[in-house]
């Protein structure tokens, strides 16, 4: 009974589970590139390494270990891998790093001192990232766990003392290699929990993409991952920013990802760019009124020769009026994916009228325009972007049968008037793109577009076209307080 409870709840849950606009898949192509540049960070945080000072007294032998400095870090035999359970791993072993102290030494009255170069051989790091959906719906690092050793050190003394310093250099060594232990870790973890998440915060999760328009990519659950994928399911919806609290039902097929060739995959459903082009809708945005000269010479001629019976019997100081061409969506756009294509459908109001000066317009017609778009995607750098062809276009009147007959003339001027005049604009706003929930500083390249049945992916590789460090740096909370994160793991965390 208590198994079928179980059962009947978890369908319960998914029956009501939100369908993902948008997903993402990062493979294990990826991971050498983001390896790559992940390490010259994480050197970069090493060799910030403070160790204290280590002082004592050995019989009549005092010692005071100072100023430790890193000078060089090598990071040499590294894997980076995904790990089920949320988890990104980094394994390097075989490392090592160059120090440079100074030391003071006295016994009875004599006093040695000055610097001293050391290294730090066979250094092994072991850390996991465990990745999950904050309460805002981003992305973070919950939690690092780090496993770091030094198997040797090593120390040249000289000077005076020397003879004295090779009998005490195990106990000082030892001191060091325990202290270095000690200090791998909290920098690693300050590096996770802080610092990357610095840079998971630069990921769109509820944004504006222009004054009318937002988008929310706000996760709907944690990443799943496996042993070569990470795949992260985003709400993937536009909004009226005018109606913050707006969301239109996801009723689309949910995109899959089956692919693993590229470094990442993208996919997008009907439902993102319905909902795009329903939040323009309700925005008020899908309508165009040309007046006067905005309206084509020859198309103006033409309408004038269309409708000279009605305008003959207007009076003289309507006659030469301005003519107005107004477009107006009449309801929202909708769009369909197939194999063979992307295509939008629009149905809108054209209104013709003439515009005297200082008094009411005076309507000519009003008629129904059916239009199917193309639509072709591409990833340019961070965004995605949309460029529309007019592939079928006609007009017909809401009153009558005998008069869509008449408007006939006027099919292929206005058509023509979409191609040259409409779709320009409309594809200057799609141009400038919507940006895809990545971090800053990192771009998609290479991209190969595949049309499915109710949504599409794109396969791309990444590119860094900032630095990690300079993202970071440019991002970096002002004080461990401002992240609300701390800075140090729990003891149990840093192994020695």
């Amino acid at each position: 009974m208590a198994r079928f409870a179980a059962l009947f709840l978890a369908l319960l849950a998914g029956a009501h589970a939100e369908i993902p606009g948008c997903k993402i898949r990062i493979t294990s192509k990826a991971l050498e590139l983001l390896k790559q540049e992940g390490l010259r960070f994480l050197e970069q945080e090493l060799e910030t390494i403070t160790i204290p000072d280590l002082g004592g007294r050995e019989g009549h032998f005092y010692y005071n270990i100072s100023e430790v400095t890193v000078t060089e870090l090598q990071l040499t035999s590294s894997e980076l891998h995904f790990q089920p359970e949320q988890e990104l791993v980094l394994q390097t072993s075989n490392s090592s790093l160059g120090l440079r102290f100074r030391r003071q030494f006295l016994y009875w009255f004599i006093y040695d001192g000055g610097y001293i170069n050391a290294s730090a051989q066979g250094i092994s790091i072991h850390t996991a990232l465990q990745l999950s959906r904050d309460p805002t719906g981003r992305i973070k690092v919950a939690n690092v766990s780090c496993q770091a050793s030094v198997s040797k050190l090593y120390a040249a003394f000289g000077g005076t003392f020397r003879m004295v310093y090779d009998i005490l250099s195990t106990f000082i060594t030892s001191g060091m290699h325990f202290l270095l232990n000690q200090q791998i870790c909290p920098v690693i973890y300050h590096a996770g929990t802080v610092l990357l998440n610095s840079l998971l915060d630069t990921v769109p999760v509820r944004s504006s993409v222009d004054h009318l328009v937002g988008i929310d990519y706000s996760l709907l659950k944690d990443p799943v991952v496996s042993t070569s994928t990470m795949d992260m399911d985003f709400r993937g919806a536009f909004f009226p920013l005018a109606q913050g609290n707006w969301s239109l039902p996801n009723q689309a097929v949910e995109p899959q990802l089956q692919d693993e060739e590229r470094m990442v995959y993208v996919a997008f459903s009907e439902f993102f760019f319905d909902s795009a082009l329903e939040s323009y809708f309700q925005a008020g945005a899908l309508q165009l009124s040309l007046v006067g000269d905005k309206v084509p010479h020859d198309l103006d001629m033409l309408l004038r020769a269309s409708y000279f019976g009605s305008i003959v019997l207007l009076s003289p100081a309507v006659l030469d009026s301005p003519l107005k061409l107004e477009l107006r969506v009449v309801a929202p756009p909708r769009c369909t994916i197939k194999p063979s294509g992307t295509t939008i459908s629009v149905t809108a109001s054209v209104t013709i009228a003439l515009v005297p000066p200082n008094q009411p317009e005076v309507q000519l017609s009003s008629m129904i325009m059916d239009a199917r778009l193309s639509a072709k995607m591409a990833l340019r750098g961070n965004a995605l972007r949309v460029h529309l062809d007019l592939r079928k276009f006609r007009i017909y009147s809401n009153q009558s049968a005998l008069e869509s007959l008449a408007l006939i003339p006027l099919q292929a001027p206005l058509k023509t008037m979409l191609q040259f005049g409409v779709m320009p604009l409309l594809n200057e706003r799609t141009r400038r793109g919507v940006q895809i929930p990545l971090p800053e500083g990192m771009d998609f390249v290479r991209e190969v577009v595949t049309n499915h049945a109710g949504f599409l992916t794109i396969g791309a590789d990444l590119h860094f076209a900032k630095g990690l460090r300079e993202v970071i740096e440019k991002n970096r909370p002002a004080n461990n307080m401002d992240s609300g994160i701390p800075s140090a793991p729990p003891p149990s965390t840093a192994a020695v």
